[in-house]
């Protein structure tokens, strides 16, 4: 299942105009844990006005908590145990694909999916996946963000949210939020914080997506109704 080429064709950067209203789009969200992005993205989905439904939770470990809660809301589930498939990605990856596609999903949402994905797979969803990294990239890729945030002495950590590309926490950004970091702060204390943020605008961004009013030009995001400069929007501002 391919999406709309309108939709496509915005993403990518090209002018679309259209005076039908756009149905909501199929969202699949990827897992490997609690999922508490997801529950954040489940929440948002249930606004009438929200343009997009989750019509999907898929997770590459069976014991994942995030299944009987997304189970729970009444969302479709999968399970594609990576560990069945062994070194086998490409094998792992056709089976995520198969379920992706039965279920006609028009984006992905990665939320704590602890896998890294082949660059065949993530082309074949330019513009439409997306991923939350614990930081605002493109400071502190990988991982022990809030660890490694406070060693370098930053005094302002947050979270972004970028589509996803071949290459890691590397993809143009879509949404970031800010929190100061504290002088009693420890990697928990600030990680609590960020992970608040990510739940505000990891839906925010999603939305904007769903809309059609993120473009990709020359490896930015632009934001239809973002400030004059074209801004990609910082959301929320700093907090303490």
């Amino acid at each position: 299942m391919r999406p709309s080429p309108m939709w496509a064709a915005s993403i990518l950067g090209e002018p679309v105009i259209s005076a039908e209203r756009a149905p909501k789009r199929r969202v699949a969200i990827l897992i490997s844990g609690r999922g508490s992005n997801m529950t954040a993205l489940i929440a948002a989905a249930q606004a009438p006005d929200y343009p997009a439904e989750i019509a999907l939770v898929l997770s590459n470990r069976p014991d994942a908590q995030g299944i009987a809660a997304a189970r729970a809301a009444g969302i479709a589930t999968a399970i594609v145990d990576h560990t069945r498939f062994g070194k086998d990605r490409e094998a792992f990856e056709a089976a995520l694909e198969h379920e992706l596609q039965a279920r006609r999903i028009d984006i992905v949402c990665l939320a704590g999916f602890m896998r890294l994905l082949t660059p065949a797979l993530v082309s074949r969803w330019e513009g439409r996946m997306l991923n939350v990294h614990p930081a605002l990239l493109p400071s502190f890729k990988g991982l022990d963000t809030h660890a490694r945030a406070l060693a370098a002495g930053v005094k302002v950590h947050g979270a972004t949210v970028h589509f996803v590309t071949p290459e890691m926490d590397s993809g143009p950004i879509i949404a970031q939020g800010e929190v100061a970091v504290r002088d009693d702060d420890t990697a928990d204390t600030l990680a609590a914080r960020v992970l608040a943020i990510e739940h505000e605008i990891y839906p925010r961004a999603l939305r904007l997506v769903a809309e059609g009013r993120v473009r990709i030009v020359d490896a930015r995001c632009r934001i239809d109704g973002a400030d004059a400069a074209g801004a990609t929007p910082v959301m929320p501002s700093v907090k303490t």
